[in-house]
């Protein structure tokens, strides 16, 4: 972190200055001033847009006349004791170094892409505002990805430019001879590479002066990798409308942040949970976005952290939340914690009452996808229903369609749909970049189609079922996994579950569970344990849901986002059924 010290001193500031000051509790949902960043009605469609100069640059204004508090706007810190502190002043500094880097020394300009493959460290921040800046396009990736999955996303995007560590440099070099659009390779470390240019040098002695790009609303900003959960990745390619929806009223009110507010987001920098719930929805706020090195989920760490940091809200997946909750914790009250979110996955019922139980506090759910962004919620103060995922965030128009995209009647299973004509919201992703085809395919009439199946209640309130191809029709009975992956989780007996079709040459599919145990059921008899467990489904559902067939395995397969790879599970059951 000397680098960081030294950036600082460049800057003319010094750490201590920015020393953090809550709000006292009794005041901490009111603003530190009447200021706010910029809004507008949730279906306004300026003609430009930059998310850089319109809310960052603008909150910088806000610290230079006095009117927002002392707060950082980034905090980061490690398990060694390291720690950061940003105001926006400086943010608007750095990132106005980055963009002259990537356009003066890398010669990028404005379209090209640019890979950014960096864990959460202070950098991405600096790389991924610098882009906006500049109208590069860039496209984050997690440091998961292996050389396989990098050379798929460097040649299918045709990136000019890579941004990342050097434990992923070797991976970069051992196949950018097949990338011939891949130009300057930025590398974020201590220590030098042949080949790469170092990023925090330039960064040192790059001018702060920069002219923020005029970009439209419907210029392209980034782009993401699909989890891939249903074949290669695809490209999903958002506008600068992906920032602008999140000053639109409907957006704010989700989590109703404040300046004075302090949001953590574990998300993975590689998702698009990460780009809004650490940047773009916070800093919208003037809020804090507080960011925890965090190599490997450690309950403990997290835990640690929660009791130690200022944090008032708190969003990550729900395995999490579950990881939490199966520790022996001697207590979760959380001193500042006010609100926590999970996304990326199904929150079942019994998580949210374990959580509520353990820390008083309701867990609401968020709902969306690498080509929606945040699609649907349970509000800030509003009424949670437990299993849902709330309702449709303005201003998409949420419906539950047919395959021809019919609109369906309240309490019936269909497609999750958000209406694209006449006309495409702002927020909802352009197009998969290179692939008409699959662009065409997910348009269902009126209306893009998700699928994921649901069914929305009277109130609106739509209940996620499962993915499409995840729907087990057995005996002319349609099954949703998360129906039976609920009752599961009321036994003490099950950790973890996914539940998949299984061919069955009279029922055509049946149910099966794939359970992961607690450790105290580990010596269990599993005959009689998976006995115990089908009764017991039978018992809180409807009877036809019980899986017929249960295996226990130590692990579920599971994406780098953490989503459970149901299409792993079919495929293995219906090569087993081969083989008999």
């Amino acid at each position: 972190m000397q680098w960081l010290m030294r950036l600082r001193v460049l800057w003319g500031t010094h750490k201590s200055c920015h020393a953090f000051h809550l709000a006292p509790r009794t005041l901490r949902f009111q603003s530190v001033s009447a200021t706010g960043a910029p809004r507008w009605n949730d279906h306004d469609r300026p003609e430009k847009f930059n998310f850089a100069s319109d809310v960052l640059d603008y909150w910088t204004q806000m610290e230079k006349e006095g009117k927002r508090g002392p707060n950082p706007a980034l905090w980061w810190v490690n398990s060694q004791g390291d720690e950061v502190k940003w105001s926006f002043r400086e943010l608007t500094d750095f990132t106005c170094r980055a963009a002259n880097v990537f356009t003066q020394t890398c010669g990028l300009q404005q379209g090209d892409r640019l890979a950014l493959i960096l864990p959460r460290v202070p950098e991405w921040w600096l790389v991924a505002m610098g882009c906006i800046r500049t109208g590069i396009i860039f496209m984050p990736g997690t440091t998961q990805l292996k050389a396989k999955d990098i050379l798929y996303r460097l040649k299918q995007s045709n990136a000019q430019s890579i941004v990342t560590t050097d434990a992923l440099a070797p991976e970069v070099d051992s196949v950018a001879s097949e990338c011939p659009a891949l130009k300057t390779k930025l590398l974020v470390s201590d220590h030098g590479r042949e080949g790469w240019l170092d990023f925090r040098s330039l960064i040192q002695s790059a001018s702060p002066d920069h002219t923020c790009i005029k970009s439209k609303t419907t210029d392209p900003m980034v782009i993401f990798f699909t989890s891939g959960t249903t074949g290669f990745p695809k490209m999903a390619k958002h506008s600068h409308g992906l920032s602008l929806r999140h000053s639109f009223p409907s957006s704010r009110k989700v989590l109703q942040l404040k300046t004075s507010d302090v949001l953590w987001c574990l998300s993975d920098p590689g998702w698009i949970m990460a780009t809004v719930e650490t940047m773009i929805e916070p800093w919208t706020a003037g809020s804090t976005v507080f960011i925890h090195h965090l190599p490997q989920f450690d309950p403990k760490v997290i835990v640690e952290t929660l009791f130690k940091y200022p944090i008032t809200q708190c969003i990550t997946a729900p395995s999490v939340f579950r990881m939490i909750l199966q520790e022996n914790f001697g207590s979760l009250r959380f001193p500042t914690l006010e609100h926590c979110a999970a996304g990326g996955e199904a929150v079942l019922p019994e998580e949210q009452e374990k959580w509520r139980q353990r820390t008083g506090l309701l867990l609401h759910q968020l709902y969306g996808q690498s080509e929606t962004g945040l699609t649907c919620s349970t509000p800030r103060g509003s009424q949670v229903k437990p299993g849902s995922m709330g309702k449709a965030i303005p201003p998409f128009d949420v419906q539950v369609i047919d395959d021809e995209g019919n609109i369906l009647p309240p309490n019936t299973e269909g497609n999750l749909g958000i209406r694209i004509k006449p006309t495409k919201p702002i927020g909802l992703f352009m197009l998969y970049e290179n692939d008409p085809v699959k662009t065409a395919k997910v348009e269902c009439g009126d209306f893009y189609n998700t699928g994921d199946k649901v069914t929305i209640d009277e109130e609106g309130y739509i209940w996620f079922l499962g993915r499409d191809d995840d729907i087990i029709n057995a005996s002319g009975y349609r099954i949703g996994p998360a129906e039976v992956e609920s009752a599961l989780a009321e036994h003490p007996a099950v950790a973890e579950s996914a539940v998949v079709s299984s061919p069955d040459p009279i029922r055509g599919q049946v149910v099966k569970a794939f359970i992961v145990l607690t450790p105290q059921f580990l010596s269990h008899d599993p005959d009689q344990l998976a006995k115990e467990l089908q009764e017991h489904v039978k018992a809180v559902t409807a009877p036809y849901k019980y899986p017929r067939k249960v295996e226990f395995v130590p692990e579920l397969p599971k994406t780098i986002t953490g989503k459970i790879k149901r299409s792993e599970l079919r495929e293995k059951e219906s090569s087993q059924m081969q083989r008999q």
